[in-house]
């Protein structure tokens, strides 16, 4: 039986629809039951949710944490958002009422989707940047120089090392292949290699 909280949010949804002209726009589906949903987001000059909207083809479980996590992640910045959407569980943690286990999967397909559109609007910021220096981590506002300088003091090896040491890779984690770029660049420059695991 849904609770008052999926009831509510089933029959009168926060958050539904589209953005105009939105900054970002994520997409999946759940293999699990086959729903399909989608995100929209606005993003302010800096860098935090001014809007974000769903639409969804699934169930009320589905449709109440879209609800929930569309109206908690304004106001937040993209990494902010990412961060807190990379842990499903934390997230279930604070939602209402009493969130059944066998729709987990709902909850964690609301995150999923809120980052691949904070993936899309990170790439587009790249794609336009036109600073000195390159942008490597758009969610934190992380360049590139920042982080091979924390490489190259530091002698960081990983690119968990490289998130601890300077938040880049922390929300949605699109520059990780970037970051691992950067650290292959500097051991074989320096005639060594980084460890097989690239955590």
């Amino acid at each position: 039986m849904s609770s008052a909280f999926v009831t509510e949010n089933f029959f009168n949804p926060a958050n539904a629809g589209d953005v105009t002209n939105p900054d970002g726009i994520g997409r999946a589906g759940s293999f699990i039951c086959g729903a399909a949903l989608q995100v929209s987001l606005g993003i302010d000059e800096q860098q935090r949710i001014s809007e974000a909207k769903f639409r969804s083809a699934g169930c009320s479980y589905l449709v109440a944490a879209c609800s929930f996590l569309t109206t908690a992640v304004k106001g937040k910045t993209s990494g902010e958002a990412a961060a807190m959407c990379q842990s499903p569980d934390s997230f279930m943690a604070t939602l209402p009422g009493d969130w059944p286990a066998d729709r987990n999967h709902c909850a964690a397909l609301a995150c999923e989707t809120l980052v691949s559109a904070i993936r899309n609007y990170s790439a587009a910021v790249r794609d336009e940047w036109s600073g000195d220096d390159a942008l490597i981590c758009t969610c934190f506002g992380v360049s590139e120089h920042t982080i091979e300088r924390a490489i190259q003091t530091d002698r960081l090896q990983t690119s968990a090392e490289v998130t601890n040491a300077t938040n880049a890779g922390a929300g949605c984690r699109s520059c990780w292949h970037l970051i691992q770029d950067m650290l292959d660049v500097y051991w074989r420059e320096n005639n060594m290699q980084t460890p097989a695991n690239h955590s």
